[in-house]
């Protein structure tokens, strides 16, 4: 058994890294480019179980990866990225983890940490979430959200706005502000291949949410998007008013020249619908997609891409509200969470909203936010979880979930592997099934409940 509470404590205000250090084995594997990594091993190393890699990050993103790998005991390799060592590398852990060949899961927490400057006070961390620099230093080219009949894809970093503060100035005689584009036109394209390689294998419909007249980033991201469907068997039915190709040509065919000289191997059989959407109409037509149960996959920038995935998130809980009010209008008094399940629909409140990260070099990066994560870590340290019974303890399946999309992932095909993880969410669902235990209790019983791999 790990002691959960004593590490919670160390992360709160203790030596965190000398703690974990020593609960994990030594490992020679290290990032290219970076012989001193920090790179921990744990697990059962059999050769039949591809590893994958675990960021520890902050407060119960850090202690439910934890308590996950002891009860299943499968292979992995760990690196250390809470908030406080993030910022005392200054960042260098990210490279360390991204660049690492393994399949891997990132965790963030949502807010900004405190940590300490070094000089007696608090600052905000480096890089916030780190998930801006982590894409940077991962070679990130596009983020896949898949929920209910939505998926998502977010192209990376393409942002309209700059991570470079010191790029930043706001004109003191014009009041014009003026950024660092941090649009690379490389990533642009991934994640334009990526997406019709997606519509073509799914048979899913197609969306693109651009302004490519009002913003010149999206002018060139719809003008690779119009170079790739050139020779391709794709049908297009609304379509933008002017072929940004055609517009952005010079501009577009400069990076058509940094790419592979293959990057369109293949495409010529390729197809599905396509619509081409101004990117503000998106927001309402995810809603009817949704609510439609149609199958369809988004390509957008990363800033409307986060807006489209936030309302995705948040949207089902206000239909569920609305369909009750009906029902009572109605002089009905049903159970809408019920409803909604037995009309067929599965989005929950986004909690379970798993996400992935494409890099252009090695496998993808899984990704989750843990929202109130802070809060129910000051909440056990204070010995009281449900504070008096207004609240649930944490419910740990995310990190079950997340895990096995991860391993199974790293590992196509591997039968025995899905079907132990079939057991494990079986088992996990047992325990947490009725009342939510505590998460101390939950561990304990998990432990006892679920076989670890090998054993």
């Amino acid at each position: 058994m790990i002691d959960l509470v004593s590490i919670a404590r160390a992360e709160a205000d203790g030596d965190l890294f000398g703690l974990l250090s020593g609960l994990f084995e030594p490992t020679d594997v290290r990032p290219k480019g970076h012989p001193d990594a920090v790179v921990w091993k744990g697990g059962n190393h059999d050769g039949v179980v591809t590893p994958i890699v675990h960021s520890l990050t902050d407060a119960f993103a850090l202690l439910g990866t934890l308590s996950a790998v002891d009860v299943l005991g499968l292979p992995y390799y760990a690196v250390p990225m809470w908030s406080q060592y993030r910022h005392d590398t200054k960042l260098a852990s990210l490279a360390w983890f991204g660049n690492l060949p393994f399949t891997s899961i990132k965790w963030s927490t949502a807010g900004d940490a405190m940590v300490n400057d070094g000089k007696g006070g608090k600052v905000v961390v480096m890089g916030k979430s780190a998930n801006a620099p982590l894409r940077t230093q991962a070679g990130v080219f596009c983020n896949v959200r898949p929920y209910g009949p939505i998926t998502v894809v977010r192209c990376m970093p393409c942002l309209p706005y700059s991570q470079n503060r010191a790029a930043f100035t706001v004109d003191a005689k014009t009041g014009i502000v003026h950024s660092e584009i941090n649009t690379p036109g490389v990533q642009m394209a991934y994640a334009n291949r990526l997406f019709l390689k997606m519509v073509h294998e799914t048979g899913r419909l197609g969306r693109v949410a651009m302004k490519p007249t009002q913003a010149m980033e999206d002018g060139i991201n719809a003008g690779l998007h119009s170079w790739l469907l050139k020779g391709t068997q794709f049908k297009v039915g609304r379509k933008y008013a002017v072929d940004a190709y055609e517009e952005h040509r010079e501009s577009i065919d400069r990076i058509v020249a940094l790419l592979p000289p293959d990057f369109k191997k293949g495409m010529e059989t390729w197809g599905g619908r396509i619509e081409q959407h101004i990117s503000d109409t998106n927001f309402g037509l995810l809603i009817w997609d949704l609510i439609e149960k149609r199958d369809a996959i988004v390509l957008a920038t990363d800033l409307d891409g986060d807006r489209l995935t936030d309302l995705l998130a948040d949207v089902s809980d206000p239909l569920r509200a609305f369909g009750g009010m009906v029902a009572k209008h109605l002089g009905q008094s049903v159970d809408m969470n019920a409803v909604w399940r037995d009309m067929g629909y599965t989005t929950g409140n986004g909690r379970d909203m798993t996400s992935v990260m494409h890099r252009m070099d090695g496998p993808p990066i899984h990704e989750q936010t843990l929202g109130s994560a802070d809060a129910m870590l000051r909440r056990l340290l204070a010995g009281d979880e449900t504070e008096g019974g207004t609240k649930k303890p944490y419910d740990p399946r995310i990190h079950f979930v997340l895990i096995r999309d991860a391993y199974l992932d790293a590992n196509p095909g591997n039968r025995k592997l899905r079907e132990y993880f079939d057991g494990v969410l079986a088992a996990f669902d047992r325990v947490y099934g009725g009342e939510r235990p505590r998460f101390i209790d939950g561990y304990k019983a998990l432990k006892a409940a679920i076989k670890p791999w090998g054993a």
